[in-house]
């Protein structure tokens, strides 16, 4: 990777990266089809608002400090960067309930960064990557099964994540579009092996709305460097997940609360050179 498209990858903006999540999501929100009890809409839209203002009424917000969150509203709109802002402070609690009758395997926040998609390979396999990928390189192998221990033959496991910069892409300019992405169907026994790099630790955007939100209340905005998976098998529940590595400095404090203890793993040094690898199986329960 030359120096100069190395620079460029840098330059990533938020808003331009928020455009394209909130592009994305809409999207896919359009196909999803879903409908919602009008009696639950309205429970929780009243309890929602309710909560607002039970917040200005105990601290007292003055017409000032009003006005500078109505501001901060639009530009997190303008800024594109919704998907961002709740995928970060409000998606761990919502998947908490999603997945707290599963007996499989622990799931964690999808984040704003999925791309439906991505070239398929039967495992064993190479992530989508350039030639001269900087990062570690990372054998990511396991098995998927059913909650009985069955295997379950060509399971389909999607993966994604940041480079050694800490950037996607799709939402970063200079990479290709499918850089570290892919779908990848496990083996007759469910087992499945992928070769990839091990991402970076990254701080989310803080050049838009998210970011003048975490100057302003003294906060950090790293996240640990992390696997994205979506593992999936036919009459099963998908499970949504991310990966971390232990050592890392975020695994305690991750902006966005979504480390488990479950999900870190621990990668062991292949031979005399920086390769890595490690073993993550995946249990999925039945629909």
């Amino acid at each position: 990777m030359t120096e100069d498209s190395y620079s460029a990858e840098a330059q990533a903006k938020a808003a331009d990266s928020g455009a394209a999540a909130t592009e994305g999501f809409l999207q896919r929100t359009a196909k999803a089809n879903v409908t919602v009890d009008k009696a639950r809409i309205n429970r929780i839209a009243t309890r929602l608002v309710k909560a607002l203002n039970d917040v200005v009424a105990d601290e007292e917000v003055t017409y000032d400090e009003y006005n500078i969150f109505k501001a901060w509203l639009i530009k997190m709109g303008s800024d594109g960067e919704w998907p961002l802002f709740l995928d970060v402070w409000l998606e761990h609690s919502v998947e908490e309930v999603h997945n707290s009758k599963r007996q499989g395997s622990k799931g964690t926040i999808e984040g704003p960064y999925y791309v439906p998609n991505a070239p398929e390979q039967q495992s064993p396999a190479t992530i989508d990557m350039r030639a001269d990928e900087p990062g570690t390189p990372l054998r990511f192998h396991g098995q998927v099964t059913a909650v009985g221990g069955s295997p379950l033959a060509n399971a389909m496991i999607e993966l994604w994540h940041a480079d050694d910069l800490g950037f996607y892409s799709q939402f970063a300019p200079e990479l290709p579009e499918w850089n570290l992405r892919g779908t990848f169907f496990a083996d007759a026994d469910g087992n499945f092996e992928i070769n990839t790099i091990q991402p970076a630790p990254y701080q989310i955007p803080t050049d838009g709305a998210c970011g003048q939100l975490i100057a302003a209340a003294g906060w950090h905005a790293w996240r640990p460097a992390h696997l994205h998976l979506k593992v999936s098998a036919p009459g099963y529940h998908l499970i949504t997940s991310q990966l971390y590595f232990e050592g890392d400095d975020h695994i305690a404090d991750d902006v966005a609360s979504a480390v488990k203890p479950e999900l870190v793993l621990n990668p062991t040094k292949v031979g005399a050179g920086p390769n890595a690898e490690v073993r993550y199986d995946f249990v999925l329960d039945p629909a």
